[in-house]
């Protein structure tokens, strides 16, 4: 299978869909990336972003059971694919080999 590419957006949506292990639906997704970026995001932009993904074959999605709090209504649940994983793997490598590559050219304490 050949790379796919993901913009920032989506990297930050496979890695929640992976964090939140099988509880993955919009809703959850759109809430960890808000407390966890602080960045402003609505559920639109996550269900495009998903659907994409699930283009890619980055992630599979399956309709969970109904619950009282959605009135009898079910979720689609998320989760990362293999191919999502490698993907997620190969990104975390590129970054890990540039920030080494850096050294002490950037301190956090003194870059704010």
């Amino acid at each position: 299978m050949k790379r796919s590419y993901l913009g920032e957006f989506e990297e930050i949506v496979l890695l929640t869909v992976a964090v939140l292990e099988g509880q993955a639906y919009g809703v959850a997704i759109t809430h960890e990336i808000i407390e966890q970026t602080g960045r402003p995001v609505r559920l639109n932009q996550i269900h495009a972003a998903l659907h994409r993904l699930e283009e890619k074959g980055m992630v599979s999605s399956e309709m969970g059971e109904p619950t009282a709090e959605r009135g009898g209504r079910r979720k689609r649940l998320f989760q990362v694919t293999a191919y999502g994983r490698r993907t997620l793997v190969e990104i975390q490598e590129v970054r890990t080999s540039f920030w080494g590559r850096l050294g002490g050219l950037i301190h956090p304490a003194t870059s704010l």
